[in-house]
Parts: structure tokens; sequence; C-alpha cells
């Protein structure tokens, strides 16, 4: 897959206190697109974070879920994340 392609798998790092808790073990969370595969998820990993290694990548559907806005319904967007564990150094977000 092409490197421009590969820019548009990760589109967000997720941060919550579960996910910055599993930071201490090198694993870190993104939500990514719905059809994204494992290995294209590892390699846009390396591409973008550039000096480390994928060891492991777990992903996880987030179904949309109903919300209301005041006496309106509606639903939330669906989504993907990627839990991936990594070798190396550490990656920083925010300048944590």
């Amino acid at each position: 897959m092409s490197n421009e392609k590969l820019y548009d798998v990760i589109k967000k790092p997720l941060i919550t206190e579960k996910s910055v808790a599993a930071t201490e073990n090198a694993q870190y969370t993104f939500e990514v697109k719905k059809d994204a595969t494992k290995i294209e998820i590892a390699q846009a990993v390396e591409l973008a974070f550039p000096g480390r290694k994928v060891k492991k990548v777990r992903t996880v559907y987030m179904p949309s879920h109903a919300k209301r806005m005041g006496y309106k319904f509606g639903r939330t967007d669906s989504s993907k994340k990627a839990i991936v564990t990594i070798e190396g150094e550490p990656i920083e977000f925010m300048g944590a």
C-alpha cells in the first residue's frame, strides 16, 4: 500500500483514562478506518512514528448507540479502534 494511503489509516489517538494507563505497557489506542486491516494499521503506525516496531495489533469494532439531544433522537457513528503494542521508545502524546 502506498504511503499516502497509510497516512489515512490512523484517524486520531484515543486519550482516555484506560488508554493512558495502558501506555505503561507500551500499548497505544488509535481510532482507525473501518476497513483497515491489522497489517495496514501496523504499517501506518511504523510510518507515522519512525524508530518504533509494532509487536501486536488488536482491533475492536465500536457500534453506534442511541443519543438524545433535547427532544430529538439520533445515533452516534460507528467506528473501529486499534490497540497497538510497540517495541522501542515510548510514543509521546501532547508533550506527556
